[in-house]
């Protein structure tokens, strides 16, 4: 017969990725906290951690990261955006430096070069 692990059930399957083994060792940490506050022999370490994240400066804190998330999501989106823009624009010249009769040019087509001499 199997050998039962902390919950009673069968043993976990070990994940796949690394991040899914973290999380399985922390479910299992946090089922063992339980059993140990359930059966009074938490120690001070335990309960210390658990009452802070219930705390209201632990949810604020986490609102606060949450926001800086998307902070830096919309910084990076912007960024994206200013690159399609600056793309359009070069086409746009390009397109109308052509209606013109004159060729293309780039970025580095060597502006510096015609006014260096």
């Amino acid at each position: 017969m199997a050998k039962r692990g902390v919950r009673g059930q069968r043993p976990l399957r070990p994940a796949i990725t690394p991040e899914g083994r973290e999380n399985q060792l922390i479910s299992l940490a946090t089922d063992m906290a339980e059993k140990q506050m359930l059966a009074g022999t938490a120690s001070a370490q335990v309960l210390t951690h658990f009452l802070k994240l219930g705390s209201s400066r632990e949810l604020l804190e986490q609102e606060r990261l949450q926001r800086e998330n998307l902070l830096l999501s919309a910084k990076a989106e912007q960024i994206a955006s200013g690159r399609r823009i600056e793309e359009l624009y070069e086409t746009a010249l390009n397109a109308m430096r052509q209606y013109a009769g004159t060729p293309e040019l780039g970025y580095d087509d060597g502006f510096e070069e015609d006014y260096a001499s």
